[in-house]
């Protein structure tokens, strides 16, 4: 036995009669939709439910499976104490799943629990699943901050633990859609919102999961969803299977999305390993991006592959444009994959003889040397993008209405602490966001007053 089935369910605390207190009336179509997806549960008959919540102990660079035997929880935060769940642990699938994940060294295991109880990300799907059924073993899982890829892989081993212990497995992607679809709801609107709902509920209505991977970062954040992560997830313990899907209902009364689709696996369908296909999909345009990619970052490719793959600096190449050779500037290199920041470092100001150097050594500072990521491996190369940007001459300005997010970059400065933003950055979209990050890396409060400003322009390639 392998994975049987899947559901797509929100989370509203404000669904449960005991904490709506009638207002859950107001999204009765999610209820109704809830109930027929926790009756498809029962008729899957799992042994094992792995449950995927954004609510559990999340980490930037790792997921948490919960370790132990049982849980329990209850819905106290929501004034409504007398909602409890206790939940029988699958252990050895956890365990097994740990293991797995450590033979390929994927970061995923069982340590790092900060918090035993569950959450309400796993309580409100439960509550509804376990008046269909109770005879059942849970896996609870958490998000990390790593790529959508990583995410659709840790479904992949699910899929495979699965498979290995002979179980019977329903899996359930819990999450809400945007949190801003409307502007009297509790955190506003933005475009993003109506259009990430739209979007999603599209593709989650197709089964498309490759597509699940092109949504942008910053689209998400902007849209302020908590759910992408674990229907990604969902997706790869469904990858390269046949399946029968069906939206049963898309609700947003509340200014916030809930989405609830069913998955009733079919069989096996080759056609429909789609982490492969999207990874196709982009070696090909990424193929066709280097083709395109100029003298400048070529030479940062350049060196980034030689530093990756041998430890040395490439030669410069005798074709490079005079004015790489001749010109002075801060140059900054940037690495992304899958979506991505996989590094970025730079230099404000010319500390090299010329441009083209200066573009060699923050390449390979960028793959090697950046603290915020580990170094770049050799494997991960080709399907590194790269952008150079020339910084042009930083001049003083007085106020923040001599700033333009998309043109201009800013320097923030007091004393010896110094930050600076690029300009024109996904999902920086005001200069006040501008000036808060930068005033952050520079190690200074949001509200500091007495700063002093630079803007600057910069060249993009790539």
């Amino acid at each position: 036995m392998s994975v049987v089935g899947a559901i797509v369910v929100p989370h509203p605390p404000i669904l449960l009669p005991e904490v709506g207190r009638g207002e859950e009336k107001k999204i009765s179509a999610t209820d109704a939709a809830y109930r027929k997806a926790a009756a498809l549960v029962k008729e899957l008959d799992p042994e094992t439910i792995v449950l995927l919540s954004p609510h559990s102990v999340m980490y930037a660079d790792y997921f948490h499976i919960s370790p132990g035997s049982a849980a329990k929880g209850n819905m106290r935060q929501f004034h409504a104490p007398q909602v409890k769940i206790r939940a029988e642990y699958d252990s050895d699938f956890s365990e097994a799943l740990a293991k797995a994940a450590s033979a390929e060294g994927f970061p995923a295991g069982t340590l790092g629990e900060r918090n035993a109880e569950l959450d309400h990300g796993t309580l409100i799907p439960l509550y509804y699943v376990n008046q269909f059924l109770t005879d059942y073993r849970l896996v609870r899982i958490g998000l990390s901050g790593l790529p959508l890829t990583d995410h659709y892989h840790l479904g992949q081993l699910i899929r495979q633990t699965a498979e290995k212990l002979d179980r019977r497995t329903v899996i359930i992607g819990s999450g809400d859609l945007s949190h801003k679809l409307k502007a009297d709801g509790p955190y506003g609107l933005a475009k993003e919102g109506p259009e990430y709902d739209e979007r999603i509920m599209d593709v989650l209505s197709r089964a498309a999961f490759d597509e699940l991977l092109d949504f942008d970062e910053s689209f998400c954040d902007r849209a302020a969803e908590c759910g992408h992560r674990s229907f990604c997830i969902l997706a790869g313990a469904l990858d390269g299977l046949s399946v029968e899907a069906e939206r049963l209902s898309h609700e947003g009364t509340f200014g916030i999305g809930y989405g609830v689709c069913t998955y009733r696996v079919t069989g096996q369908d080759p056609s429909r390993h789609c982490l492969d296909r999207w990874r196709e999909r982009q070696r090909k345009s990424l193929e066709e991006k280097q083709r395109n990619e100029d003298a400048y970052v070529r030479l940062a490719r350049a060196a980034v592959n030689s530093w990756v793959e041998r430890r040395k600096r490439p030669e410069l190449p005798e074709d490079l444009p005079a004015e790489m050779l001749s010109g002075r500037a801060g140059v900054f290199v940037s690495l992304h994959k899958d979506g991505m920041l996989r590094g970025c470092i730079g230099t404000i100001q010319a500390v090299k003889r010329n441009i083209a150097e200066e573009i060699v050594e923050n390449g390979i500072s960028a793959a090697a040397k950046d603290p915020r990521f580990s170094p770049v491996r050799p494997e991960e190369l080709e399907a590194l993008e790269i952008s150079v940007d020339v910084l042009g001459k930083p001049e003083k300005i007085r106020s923040k209405e001599e700033l333009e997010v998309k043109r201009y970059g800013v320097i923030v400065t007091k004393g010896f602490r110094r930050g600076l933003l690029l300009p024109n950055l996904d999902g920086v979209d005001t200069v006040e966001q501008q000036l808060s990050i930068a005033l952050r890396k520079a190690g200074l409060s949001e509200r500091e007053k007495d700063f002093e400003m630079e803007r600057f322009e910069v060249v993009r390639h790539g």
